[in-house]
């Protein structure tokens, strides 16, 4: 026991060196890290070179990566929905799916190849390296889509939160005499720092209603993008004003006080699933040590008196 207290004792004492030595070199290595983007910015015949190198690089192995998806495409895959997963996770490129195929197979066979190569080098059972091969192709397969499905819940959640204060901005826009398009453009400008998602989403709105698409298509379009039941009434409130000839100022208030309403409720409803979310680790680590501590010289004590006795 002494020799363990006195490692955990030296690994503290070197982790607090650690610490101090990364607050007090921070600022010079930040400053050290800015002079060399600067230097690497500087326009040099060899620096452009080194970077139409590396962009022919990327750009081959992005069409390796396409070529996969392209032959993976042809298979039984809902391709829809999984477009829509992606454009609502943030990807809009037209090569998306392909590229998400691509991924998916590479990562698979990556992750097959390593685990067979890692079977030949310690002499493991053939029948074991390739069952390990195939659990490891199974989650190769499935780690992008894992991916995906948590960056478009990030993404919503993110919109989720912003969604209340860019209306109100919204409101103001509109009282103030703009019109929809300007107020969602000046708001999308507003919000750029805050919610990127829910910027560009405003921004392509009013592209698409510049592009010559309805005002009505092009908000259906915002619900399908983003896939929030919030945005979803939002549109739906949207539509039928513009159908109905309503004040829009009016109808947007409303749904920002709806929409703060509901973030309210989420919090309440997040700080009461705290106390069942605090139980497990109770369970689990708090109550073995206390246990220990309470109970440990009794249990001592009673043994020592069984061994006496014996």
């Amino acid at each position: 026991m002494p020799y363990v207290v006195g490692l955990l004792a030296a690994g503290c004492v070197t982790l607090l060196f650690v610490a101090l030595y990364e607050l007090a070199t921070t600022p010079t290595r930040a400053v050290a890290r800015e002079l060399e983007e600067l230097r690497r910015n500087e326009p040099s015949p060899f620096g452009s070179v080194a970077r139409r190198r590396r962009q022919s690089k990327r750009e081959k192995l992005g069409e390796v990566i396409r070529i996969l998806g392209e032959r993976v495409e042809r298979g039984g895959i809902d391709l829809e929905g999984l477009g829509k997963r992606l454009v609502q996770a943030g990807y809009w490129g037209p090569e998306a799916v392909r590229i998400f195929l691509g991924v998916r197979v590479v990562t698979a066979a990556g992750l097959t190849a390593t685990a067979l190569l890692v079977g030949a080098l310690v002499d493991a059972r053939i029948m074991a390296t390739l069952l390990v091969g195939l659990w490891l192709a199974i989650l190769g397969w499935l780690i992008p889509g894992w991916y995906v499905t948590q960056r478009r819940n990030a993404r919503r959640a993110e919109i989720q939160l912003v969604l209340a204060d860019a209306l109100d901005l919204l409101v103001a826009c509109v009282e103030a005499g703009m019109g929809l398009n300007q107020a969602l453009v000046r708001v999308s400008d507003e919000i750029r720092n805050v919610c990127q998602p829910l910027a560009e989403e405003f921004t392509m709105v009013n592209l698409e209603i510049r592009a010559g698409a309805p005002r009505a298509q092009a908000l259906r379009n915002l619900a399908e993008r983003t896939g929030s039941d919030d945005i979803q009434a939002l549109v739906s409130t949207l539509i039928q004003t513009d159908r109905f000839g309503t004040s829009i100022g009016r109808a947007l208030r409303v749904q920002a006080e709806t929409l703060r309403q509901k973030r309210r409720q989420r919090a309440e409803e997040a700080a009461a699933k705290t106390t069942i979310k605090l139980l497990f680790p109770l369970v689990l680590f708090v109550f073995p040590a206390l246990f220990v501590v309470v109970l440990g010289p009794g249990v001592i004590q009673v043994v020592t008196a069984l061994l006496e006795i014996l």
